[in-house]
């Protein structure tokens, strides 16, 4: 079974009045979409943030690109895809679930949903008594199935930038005493903080996925039956860096990160099946 994940995409409305910033934001994202859909994989997921602000022209314009190919997406909500509307309204618009399972033969995918609802103050990351029992259920159901989690914040002090204010899943809430309970391979994947970081801790790993603004790609996730090996793609292009660079100038809502690319041990992984061992 093969995945492929996106980050942050910020998908947003341009000002039309500007020179070339209409036709930059469409060369952007038509073609780091395409080479997306492109990827040899059973599921694209969008690990949040599909959107800038989450409006109802931002959803339907980059749907409409999603649905080029018929393809199975999997969209994460983020915050910032809950910002210009309600959960529910984005949830009617997508055809999405709010969290989810989705139990294969290979692995249990789970997909939370850890955004709050239209708060432009507090970006960081909840989830409600309801979800957490929820969870609990699915990782005590997973056995020792190879178990990957799909969220759009990190978990508190794992990944970099999940330490910073607004950075994870509020250190409140104690994952650790869910995760804990798993028997087999856990996997934890997520974006937010716009940084490429690869963690390991009491036999969890952590992946987290930089803005595509900042660093095109993606990742491939392949789950054999001997190893789960994570992948990092990278769209190449020089034209579409310096598109990048024009709508970062004029976009509200996102700050380029200057040091969003990580080392190699923050973009590729092998989980080896066998012993539950990493490498």
């Amino acid at each position: 079974m093969k995945l492929a994940l996106l980050g942050d995409l910020h998908y947003h409305e341009v000002d039309r009045s500007i020179p070339g910033l209409a036709e930059a934001r469409t060369t952007f994202y038509h073609c780091v979409l395409e080479q997306f859909l492109n990827l040899d994989a059973d599921l694209y997921i969008s690990l949040g943030d599909l959107t800038n602000f989450g409006l109802a022209s931002e959803l339907q314009d980059v749907y409409a690109l999603l649905k080029r190919q018929d393809k199975k997406f999997i969209h994460v909500l983020g915050n910032h895809d809950l910002y210009g509307q309600t959960r529910n309204e984005v949830l009617r618009m997508t055809g999405q679930q709010r969290y989810h399972v989705l139990d294969t033969d290979e692995a249990m995918l789970v997909f939370l949903d850890t955004a709050k609802e239209m708060d432009y103050k507090d970006w960081g990351g909840w989830l409600d008594f309801e979800q957490l029992e929820w969870l609990e259920s699915m990782v005590i159901a997973s056995k020792d199935k190879p178990l990957l989690v799909f969220g759009h914040h990190p978990v508190y002090r794992t990944t970099r930038g999940s330490e910073r204010e607004k950075g994870s899943i509020h250190p409140s809430i104690d994952m650790w005493s869910i995760l804990n309970q798993n028997k087999g391979i856990g996997i934890y994947f997520n974006g937010h903080t716009h940084m490429d970081s690869i963690n390991q801790q009491q036999e969890w790993s952590f992946v987290q996925l930089s803005a595509c603004l900042d660093q095109p790609g993606f990742r491939l996730v392949d789950i054999g039956s001997e190893a789960i090996r994570i992948s990092a793609v990278d769209v190449m292009e020089p034209e579409i860096m310096k598109n990048a660079q024009l709508l970062h100038r004029q976009m509200k809502h996102f700050s380029p990160t200057a040091d969003a690319r990580g080392n190699d041990s923050d973009r590729e992984l092998e989980v080896i099946q066998v012993s539950s061992s990493l490498r």
